[in-house]
């Protein structure tokens, strides 16, 4: 692979690319705050080494797979398991050549970007990826991953990873965290509580489920007050193992403000099975408001993330399970879903909502105009489709004007492929750093405000937001 061009992602003006490569180089070695994503803690309780390239870079990475299916790769080909127990291609070395003759489709895409950077910086791989150097980078891949320095926790220390916070579901027992944290280890590698499956009664097992979060719980979730109650207690186990957040995938950001006594009404028709779907959007509304409640109490950040129509082809679902790459962005009213949330407690100093979103029209429309006026709601950084230098220079001249720099979260990577971390930081910094550049060049930032804000969107703001 040919070096990476050091002034990769700056700006074409002679003299504002030499500012953006000055910012840059200020910023780039700042350690990363990493507080949303979906990294397996699993990785860095038990530090195996890394099966292998194919299983490491292609497998768990729903960008990568979404472009080859496009392109008339078959998952099975690529070593997704079937629900049917079906056979699917289950040697590495094939998944890789598959990989790298179809590698050219990626070309300018943020998914080249990332990878390129990963195979040059944490591998050391010197030549273009295609099907003749498929075997030869995939041998030395793997010579690198069976060495100590390429096991997780090594990485996580060569990344300069300062914290990092996984995903985790509302039942999850947290064993692998408190592994991490009782090793003697430094590293900050901590939960967050997703409870979509037993909020969501549409989620598979729901009922099922909330049976079990009392059952963990100690509370009777079969009532309107026990199953608040056992939340509560859940959040607070999270707590205890180092937990700040939590994150809601709903499909959109609708929230209400029901008179308890219709709400435990409500929760009844829902826990006997017996509701609409009516019932179960507006039980799903509700919990949202019951969440920030929940937040205003015991201090988690609150992270929303609607918009997405979630496995949009049912067969794919159907045949390989979700998270597969069919997750399609929709269009989302966040003025008037969030508003009984907002209006019941976006003006508490002790609330903070981060809000994400796949619908680029709202940035200017909505969500800038909301972040840029209630104290407790920040915007969080260009997300999944539009994790990318085009993605984020919009995002930045869509809210800036609005909202400032301050009432944004910063960056934060979102990925399940871990040496994509790195990646996805350096690319989100070159592009601030052009963002900003671009200002002072014309006349709207002092040099001394761009190395400011420069710092804050690289560190600062991240960390701040997620109370880390």
């Amino acid at each position: 692979m040919p070096k990476l061009d050091r002034d990769r992602l700056f700006p074409l003006d002679k003299a504002a690319r030499t500012y953006a490569r000055e910012l840059y180089e200020s910023i780039a070695d700042l350690p990363i705050i990493s507080p949303h994503g979906h990294t397996d803690p699993a990785w860095f309780a038990l530090n195996a080494p890394f099966p292998d390239p194919a299983q490491l870079f292609v497998t768990p990475d729903h960008y990568l797979l979404r472009m080859l299916y496009s392109q008339g790769v078959p998952l099975e080909a690529l070593g997704i398991p079937r629900t049917d127990g079906a056979p699917v291609e289950s040697d590495s070395r094939v998944i890789w050549r598959k990989f790298a003759a179809h590698y050219y489709l990626f070309r300018a895409t943020p998914s080249h970007l990332w990878m390129d950077h990963a195979l040059a910086e944490v591998f050391g791989v010197t030549e273009n990826l295609n099907a003749d150097t498929a075997d030869e980078i995939y041998d030395h891949i793997n010579a690198c991953l069976a060495a100590p320095a390429y096991r997780p926790r090594a990485l996580f220390d060569r990344f300069g990873i300062a914290a990092l916070a996984t995903t985790d579901a509302a039942l999850d027992s947290l064993d692998h965290h408190q592994t991490i944290a009782d090793a003697d280890w430094p590293a900050r590698i901590i939960p967050t509580y997703r409870p979509d499956a037993v909020v969501d009664p549409d989620a598979s097992g729901f009922i099922e489920n909330v049976a079990v979060l009392g059952e963990l719980t100690g509370h009777d979730t079969q009532t309107w007050k026990g199953y608040l109650d056992a939340h509560r207690a859940r959040r607070a186990f999270f707590k205890s193992r180092g937990a700040t957040a939590t994150d809601h995938g709903h499909a959109d950001p609708t929230t209400a403000d029901l008179d308890p006594g219709v709400a435990a009404a409500l929760f009844d028709r829902i826990i006997a099975g017996d509701s609409s779907a009516d019932d179960r959007a507006l039980f799903r509304a509700q919990m949202l408001t019951e969440m920030a409640g929940m937040s205003v109490n015991d201090g988690l950040v609150m992270q929303l993330h609607p918009g997405s129509d979630r496995n949009h082809a049912a067969s794919i679902l159907e045949t390989f399970g979700p998270d597969k790459g069919f997750d399609i962005p929709k269009a989302v009213d966040y003025t008037n879903a969030l508003k009984p949330l907002l209006n019941k407690h976006g003006l508490n100093p002790d609330f903070s909502l981060i809000v994400f979103t796949l619908d680029e029209a709202t940035y200017a429309r909505e969500l800038a105009p909301l972040a840029g006026v209630y104290p407790a709601l920040k915007l969080g950084p260009a997300w999944w489709f539009f994790d990318s230098p085009e993605g984020m220079r919009r995002y930045r001249e869509a809210t800036t004007e609005t909202a400032g720099f301050y009432n944004t979260a910063g960056f934060n990577d979102d990925t399940r492929a871990f040496c994509s971390i790195p990646a996805r930081h350096d690319v989100a910094r070159r592009v601030d750093s052009a963002y900003l550049a671009t200002l002072v060049a014309t006349g709207r930032l002092s040099r001394a405000d761009a190395a400011e804000v420069a710092h804050d969107l690289a560190y600062r703001l991240a960390k701040q937001a997620y109370r880390l």
